[in-house]
């Protein structure tokens, strides 16, 4: 059967679909027209911006980091040119197969290696991660050979901060690290684009933001493969500020060597001004690798070493203060009228509590007789003392005690300092949920129990002593430099004790007797000056000896024996400086830790009298 076409149909059809294409057509081309119309006037500024950031590259200008000095004009840390091999993974195909050759090449340590990979997971894939630095001449020669076949890998000149004195000004300037990740968190990022380094302890970490200067950038113009043709702009850097420390580096040099084999700590405050003249933690350790990156094994064993190293024993080392407390005690005891000055008390060789039948011994078996507050420092008496503060109470030892800043943080221009301990009633219920006991009133009395101080504390509480109650608040940085400006670093507002005059006289003079008398416990460090010197001993136990039992130094390990303390100030009679010293395990402060003090105090008032007009 035939089947005709309906012609008129399918022209319909057609000329419909005509219709629809023309005006999807008509449709999208009406989209071109309103999309170039947006793109040539509305958004013109916009894309012409951002064509123009395709062309034209920031790089940041890292500031010179300022430099530390001492009171002496003696350099603590400084910059120096370096030459650093650094890879950029992004340019580098096989980068692994290029660590193996270079490693070979040049010799490089393979915990140089694992700080790279570490770097590697830390930065972007475009920067520039260091491998090597502090090339020798050698060095430089083997890679100039191979460069060209190393792309990606390159030499630079690079400022390195470099620590001259090593371990004598660690634990006091610090140094810089790497900055990590947790740290990049809190930075501006503005300030630190392109910066590497940040302070990690001392001077160097409280002091960042002054230390580490204005970052400059250059507007670099780069072609399409992104290689620079002109500068465009360019902001240079500002310097860091300069630190000039209150730090005397001959006086730190001589109390580091002085504690020979004994781990201690020893502070010096200039009173006048609140300066730190030596602020010593022995042992230290060399910083200088921890601004490079310290190798696992290296660190491994400053970590695990008994001595530790790290420890910064004069900001956080935390001890007993022994007999040193005595004369702070002694002054409570006037101050609160709980003793006369004439007044005597009968020293057997041991103090016993009301019906309590618990010896608290003497360090002189056979005890020291009849005995007045004067007379009771100058021999370090403990029946005395043990006495006097059943007298006084806890709750007025406490109130007396936090007045020179025991128990609190003394104000210094560092981070990380330790409190340590002023103990009290309210804090043995708070810590141990336990009523304070007679007898821990009784070892209070002479620096034992739970009393704990830093050495830094005990020389700002010795000063204050000698400043007749003025405070001193210790400082490090006395002044910072700009390229424009020298100011002196702000010192927090002082304040003064309310003390009577003949009361701290009683007691300095009990202190000159510890030196310049007969009876006295560190008589031995008076014989060649021609002016006083304050002081008192301190024997801190580290170890409990049993009621019946008797110590001797001589049967015992050596991290069991007593430390070693000493506080002093001279001249007694116009004070100049401040001194606190442990030697820990050191036994004796008379025989270990006086000479040591003496030593600074001397060489300090020669120097001052050789400056002086």
């Amino acid at each position: 059967m035939l089947t005709f076409k309906d012609n008129p149909e399918e022209s319909y059809l057609f000329l419909g679909r005509i219709i629809a294409a023309f005006v999807i057509i008509l449709i999208l081309t009406a989209g071109l027209i309103v999309r170039l119309v947006y793109l040539q006037v509305v958004g013109h500024q916009l894309y012409s911006t951002k064509a123009k950031e395709n062309s034209i590259k920031i790089e940041p200008t890292v500031p010179s980091r300022g430099i530390i000095y001492d009171r002496r004009g003696n350099i603590l840390a400084e910059n120096t040119q370096t030459y650093t091999l650094e890879l950029i993974p992004e340019q580098i195909g096989d980068l692994d197969g290029m660590l193996v050759k270079l490693q070979a090449l040049l010799n490089i340590p393979e915990e140089k290696i694992e700080i790279f990979q570490k770097l590697r997971k830390r930065q972007k894939r475009f920067n520039p991660i260091p491998l090597l630095t502090n090339l020798t001449q050698e060095e430089l020669a083997k890679f100039a050979v191979v460069r060209p076949f190393y792309h990606g890998a390159d030499v630079h000149i690079r400022q390195l901060r470099n620590y001259p004195y090593g371990e004598l000004a660690a634990h006091v300037v610090g140094y810089v690290g790497r900055i990590n990740e947790d740290e990049v968190k809190d930075l501006p990022i503005a300030e630190y684009r392109g910066s590497t380094y940040i302070g990690k302890l001392g001077i160097e970490s409280a002091y960042e933001s002054q230390l580490h200067g204005t970052t400059g950038y250059s507007e670099i113009e780069v072609n399409v493969q992104g290689r620079p043709l002109k500068t465009l702009k360019e902001v240079s850097p500002v310097a860091g500020a300069n630190l000039h420390l209150s730090l005397d580096m001959e006086l730190q040099k001589m109390a580091y060597e002085a504690l020979e084999n004994y781990n201690g700590a020893v502070v010096a405050i200039e009173i006048e001004t609140g300066g730190v003249l030596t602020f010593v933690s022995r042992p230290g350790f060399d910083p200088n690798p921890f601004v490079i990156g310290i190798g696992n094994a290296a660190y491994q064993a400053l970590q695990s070493s008994p001595d530790q190293p790290l420890y910064n024993r004069a900001l956080r080392g935390l001890y007993p203060p022994g007999s040193t407390i005595k004369p702070f005690m002694a002054l409570a005891g006037l101050e609160y009228n709980a003793v006369g000055v004439r007044q005597q008390f009968n020293c057997p060789g041991y103090y016993q509590l009301p019906n309590d039948s618990h010896h608290y011994r003497d360090w002189r078996k056979g005890g020291h007789g009849p005995i007045n507050v004067s007379e009771a420092v100058t021999q370090s008496c403990d029946v005395y003392f043990y006495r006097l503060a059943s007298i006084l109470g806890i709750d007025r030892i406490h109130s007396f005690l936090q007045q020179f800043g025991f128990g609190e943080k003394t104000g210094i221009d560092l981070m990380g300092e330790k409190s340590g301990l002023l103990p009290s009633r309210e804090w043995k219920m708070a810590k141990k949920s336990q009523p304070w006991f007679p007898g821990e009133t009784v070892i209070t009395g002479i620096g034992q129990g739970y009393h704990q101080v830093t050495m830094l504390q005990l020389a700002k509480a010795t000063a204050t002593l000698a400043n007749k109650g003025n405070i001193i608040i210790p400082h490090l940085v006395d002044k910072i430099v700009t390229d424009i400006t020298s100011k002196p670093s702000e010192n927090q507002p002082k304040s003064t004790i309310p003390l009577k005059p003949a009361n701290l006289n009683t007691v300095i003079a009990a202190m000159i007797n510890v030196i310049h008398s007969n009876r006295g416990t560190a008589r031995s460090i008076g014989l060649d000056i021609n002016y006083h010197i304050a002081g008192k001993t301190g024997t801190a136990q580290v170890i409990n000896i049993k009621q019946n039992a008797s110590y001797n130094e001589h049967q015992i390990d050596f991290k069991q024996r007593d430390h070693a303390l000493f506080i002093s100030f001279a001249p007694a009679e116009n004070p100049k400086i401040a001194v606190a010293v442990i030697a820990e395990n050191g036994g004796h402060g008379g025989s270990v830790a006086a000479p040591i003090a003496a030593k600074i105090i001397k060489q300090y008032l020669r120097d001052k009298q050789t400056t002086q007009p």
